[in-house]
């Protein structure tokens, strides 16, 4: 198998090494809009190099995986998929946008290509899953996070929010997961994945708290249905390299990664 990675972030780097050290993976193409970046990633690995174009690689590759951002998403999806080949998603709030989801969804069916979505940084998302073949009448996400990492963000800065006066939990935002992907693109991510494992964006709703006493992100997910309620809380260490990632979304996409490999999947 060759893999080409399209960011080399933390998540990029991390899912580097894990395709290296995998007997099935041949060669590692590394894509980063700032090449010493993909260098520096290449540079950890035996199978890695660094490529200038994407879309070159398409012709030999057979997954791709997006660990950059939703613009990169929203970019190099629809050009994957429409050469045939299957791609993983880490930017999952690019899939807010409906039209753009439902093109890309189609033209994955059309080209018998894959679009595979890690459950990421919260647990839970597989009983959810389960419940929507059902009726699941509430699904909500109440998000937790310290206030360092939501400085910057214009919503906040709009807000007149000084992340660093906080001295108590306090609630960034409650609403809707659209407005909360929009509103938050680096941050809450996970509210994506929830929305589509479950309800929708509109009906899935989502709190954001600030509190300056949290050592973790946490994440505690509620939903309820006719098979009863599910209640789960998930407490994230920090990425070192980047404090708004947690490490839990790279284990996560790691355990895919090594699936779809192995061609192995367990409890669907």
């Amino acid at each position: 198998m060759r893999i080409t990675i399209i960011g080399c972030g933390f998540i990029g780097s991390y899912l580097a090494r894990t395709a290296d050290s995998m007997s099935e993976v041949k060669r590692i193409y590394l894509y980063d809009t700032d090449r010493q970046a993909a260098e520096r990633v290449a540079s950890t690995t035996k199978k890695g190099i660094v490529t200038e174009s994407v879309e070159e690689e398409l012709y030999h590759c057979d997954l791709v995986i997006e660990a950059a951002s939703q613009a990169a998403a929203k970019h190099f999806a629809p050009i994957v998929v429409e050469r045939g080949v299957s791609m993983m998603l880490m930017s999952v709030g690019a899939l807010v946008d409906d039209d753009f989801r439902n093109s890309v969804f189609q033209k994955a069916s059309k080209t018998e290509s894959c679009i595979y979505i890690p459950s990421g940084a919260v647990c839970g998302v597989d009983g959810l899953r389960a419940a929507r073949e059902s009726d699941v009448e509430y699904v909500e996400l109440i998000t937790t996070k310290a206030p360092k990492s939501l400085e910057d963000i214009p919503y906040v800065l709009d807000k007149g929010i000084v992340v660093d006066d906080l001295k108590e939990r306090t609630v960034i935002y409650s609403g809707t997961a659209r407005e909360a992907v929009k509103l938050f693109p680096k941050n809450i991510n996970v509210a994506a994945t929830v929305s589509l494992f479950g309800i929708g964006f509109d009906k899935t709703k989502v709190t954001i708290v600030a509190d300056p006493d949290t050592t973790s992100n946490s994440h505690e997910l509620r939903y309820r249905g006719v098979f009863g309620e599910t209640v789960c809380h998930t407490y994230n260490v920090p990425s070192p390299e980047n404090p708004r990632t947690s490490h839990l979304a790279a284990l996560s996409a790691a355990h895919a990664l090594r699936s779809l490999v192995k061609n192995v999947w367990i409890a669907l």
